[in-house]
């Protein structure tokens, strides 16, 4: 959600939509707009509009019609009555909230919203999860289950398994930005596949010759390395999100003000560095991740060797 209160643009045409077919405006099998379409209805970029019509589908309000395009659902997912429910499968429930962090971001998840989006009252959601700390252990439990580590009989020498668990931790928090926002090493959570990576850096490390308390600090760097630079792809989906702007558009609206802030002498390398172009440093966060696995696996090979 944006800081001042206000819906993201995405959710007011979500709700837009949403209202129309609830009032019959648009009836099953009825065609809703387009990608495009609510592009030049709304003035959004076409990330904001993909993420209203996906929200939509995942409400099981629309679905895609070939050789139409996305429609009113003909079989819209049922709303049970209050208290009508059966026993809800927690994979259903968990899976849920991962589908709704991934399209709205964490902030946007709650258990009221989780809960109508299961078509339940948020009280019955209760019988199913204790609450948000309990989903958010089990979310994060499910999507490091997405790419498991491989099995000890695959073990490498320490540098490749330690990069081998970088990069799998990476991979998530590519697939679930929301996920870098949820780990800690102050307050982790009792995740269980996501602690199998501490297990394995961990017998990694020490069978290179570090003792274990060095071993869990070298650990901890890596998660760290990988978590910290993964923080910046929710900020920067939810940014993008709330304001129509990409990143390249927002670097060029800010050209001016980098170049006054500049011309006083007073960063004389970064001006030089500017002067280069943009193609001379690849700010791509890949990029960045690899860069940084490097030294840091140089650094842990001067340590051990």
């Amino acid at each position: 959600m944006q800081q001042d209160g206000t819906e993201p643009p995405f959710q007011r045409i979500v709700a837009r939509v949403r209202a129309a077919i609830t009032a019959g405006d648009l009836r099953p099998g009825d065609r809703v707009p387009s990608t495009r379409e609510l592009m030049r209805s709304y003035g959004v970029a076409m990330a904001t509009a993909t993420k209203a019509l996906n929200t939509l589908r995942q409400e099981g309000l629309v679905e895609p019609q070939p050789g139409i395009g996305t429609v009113v659902a003909r079989r819209p997912r049922p709303r049970a009555a209050a208290g009508a429910e059966g026993p809800e499968p927690l994979d259903r429930v968990v899976s849920t909230a991962i589908r709704l962090a991934d399209t709205e971001g964490l902030a946007a998840l709650s258990m009221r919203r989780l809960a109508a989006a299961l078509g339940m009252p948020t009280m019955t959601l209760y019988r199913h999860i204790a609450g948000k700390d309990e989903l958010l252990v089990r979310m994060t439990d499910a999507v490091f289950g997405e790419s498991p580590l491989p099995g000890a009989d695959t073990w490498p020498g320490w540098r490749a398994a330690v990069a081998t668990s970088a990069r799998l931790q990476w991979g998530v928090y590519r697939r679930h930005p929301w996920a870098a926002e949820v780990m800690s090493f102050t307050r982790p959570p009792m995740a269980e596949r996501a602690m199998a990576h501490t297990e394995w850096n961990l017998a990694a490390l020490e069978r290179a010759g570090l003792s274990l308390p060095v071993a869990m600090h070298a650990t901890i760097m890596l998660a760290n390395h990988v978590r910290g630079t993964a923080v910046n792809l929710e900020w920067e989906a939810t940014a993008e999100q709330d304001t129509g702007v990409d990143n390249v558009e927002w670097f060029t609206a800010q050209q001016a003000r980098f170049t006054r802030i500049t011309a006083g002498g007073r960063f004389p390398t970064m001006r030089r560095l500017a002067a280069l172009g943009g193609a001379a440093v690849d700010y791509e966060l890949d990029t960045i991740f690899e860069f940084g696995l490097t030294r840091i696996l140089d650094g842990l090979a001067a340590l051990i060797g």
